[in-house]
């Protein structure tokens, strides 16, 4: 009688947790890669509420006082909201008017709140977002704090005030310009990562284009003229337009192993481009990548296999991982290939997904196992053991499941990627989260 509502009170968080992801998704977009930081930044806005606890200290003795500086405040931060979060989803000149703006906040302020230059500060912050150069960055930064110099000189207050607000807003304007140029860099790098995939499937493409013209060339050019040879005999000598006939049949499937091999290299997914991709998407995200292949050879189903695991494993230790560094190693154990991965994330339950699922259907249609080893601030442990000897129907199942990727070619590499909950907020880039200085 009572499981009921004690799953109807489990559900609870969960439902509190969608609904809090919703309204991040709402306020600030997922692909900023900010996580929860926007929110986490709000919390400077406590200095603007400082005189209502250390009035005295600021002129502000008395109730009456404090409360015609609270009112004004609030109403301040019902404006400011808004417009924080505006700018997180516009661009370009509505960007710059919401940053001025903010500024402005603090400008209207300053006569009855010695903390509004918490709005001045926000305002800097945004400045790096605000122009594409250091030097338009620097100007935007320049004139919001220009204008506050000279309230500060006409209001009569102390120029202190003034450098404390110049010092905290340097800062926070110095740490978010460094973390927009990395993001830039992140951005450029993964474009690279895209561009190996599309230059290795052209090259392969343009190989496979060769070897079928090469192929189907000759071969047709010699069907075509033992064709003509056995209508001439067929008159003179049946037996030997007989056999020049079957020569034709012989040819033609002989050539038809050879197109079918030929469709299953286009089909086949190149384990070493998908690690030459692996380091360009780990490194542009800080991980320390390093991995190791035996040398041997495998059939095209096999690698296809290893590849698509090897992307999959990657693809969750760039996401989930929040890994410092990750490692991969494919080595033989007697008649079996095996493929490690590992990095050293945080770990945790598996949340099985329709990644990992495929990795695992693709695995043991080859006669293979999958295991996945992890534990909480431990890393995960990805092992994927595979046969050599592959049954020909299976071979042929797995490979025929796989899109096209083609192999890049022989990659080695010494340097330095689960299904867990999503996790960008280490790599957050693209908005002041260093606002709260």
């Amino acid at each position: 009688m009572t499981r009921a509502p004690l799953r109807h009170t489990a559900r609870m968080p969960n439902r509190f947790a969608a609904a809090a992801l919703r309204l991040r998704h709402r306020l600030v977009p997922d692909e900023l890669q900010l996580s929860w930081m926007p929110f986490f930044v709000l919390g400077y806005l406590a200095f603007l509420f400082l005189p209502l606890l250390f009035g005295s200290a600021q002129g502000l003795d008395g109730w009456r006082p404090r409360l015609g500086a609270l009112v004004p405040t609030l109403a301040s931060v019902a404006v400011f909201l808004p417009l924080y979060f505006a700018v997180y989803r516009c661009t370009g000149a509505r960007r710059v008017a919401c940053m001025l703006a903010i500024a402005g906040l603090g400008y209207a302020l300053a006569p009855i709140n010695p903390y509004s230059n918490t709005y001045v500060i926000y305002a800097a912050g945004f400045a790096p977002f605000a122009a594409r150069g250091l030097a338009g960055r620097m100007g935007w930064l320049a004139l919001v704090l220009a204008l506050y110099l000279a309230e500060i000189v006409w209001l009569g207050h102390p120029l202190i005030v003034f450098g404390l607000t110049l010092v905290v807003a340097v800062a926070v304007f110095t740490g978010n310009h460094f973390m927009q140029e990395n993001a830039r860099k992140r951005a450029e790098l993964r474009l690279s990562h895209d561009e190996v995939r599309r230059l290795a499937a052209l090259a392969e493409r343009e190989r496979i284009g060769r070897d079928l013209h090469d192929l189907l060339g000759h071969t047709l050019s010699l069907v075509a003229l033992k064709s003509e040879l056995a209508c001439r005999l067929v008159e003179r000598d049946p037996q030997a337009a007989r056999r020049e006939l079957a020569e034709v049949g012989r040819v033609a499937r002989d050539a038809l192993t050879q197109v079918r091999s030929a469709v299953t290299g286009i089909r086949a997914a190149g384990l070493a481009a998908e690690l030459a991709s692996a380091r360009l998407l780990l490194e542009a995200d800080g991980v320390e990548f390093r991995y190791s292949l035996a040398t041997l050879s495998m059939p095209p189903a096999l690698e296809t296999v290893l590849a698509m695991t090897v992307r999959e494993a990657v693809t969750n230790v760039q996401r989930h991982a929040r890994a410092q560094r990750a490692s991969i190693a494919l080595e033989r154990d007697g008649d079996d290939l095996v493929l490690h991965v590992q990095d050293d994330g945080r770990g945790g339950a598996i949340v099985p997904g329709n990644g990992l699922a495929g990795m695992r259907e693709r695995i043991e249609a080859l006669g293979g196992r999958l295991r996945i080893d992890t534990a909480r601030a431990g890393g995960t442990r990805l092992e994927a053991r595979l046969p050599l000897e592959l049954q020909t129907s299976a071979g042929a199942q797995a490979t025929g499941e796989q899109g096209d990727h083609p192999a890049l070619g022989d990659a080695r590499s010494d340097r330095g990627s689960d299904q867990r909950e999503p996790d960008t907020g280490r790599r957050a880039a693209g908005l002041p989260g260093a606002a709260a200085a």
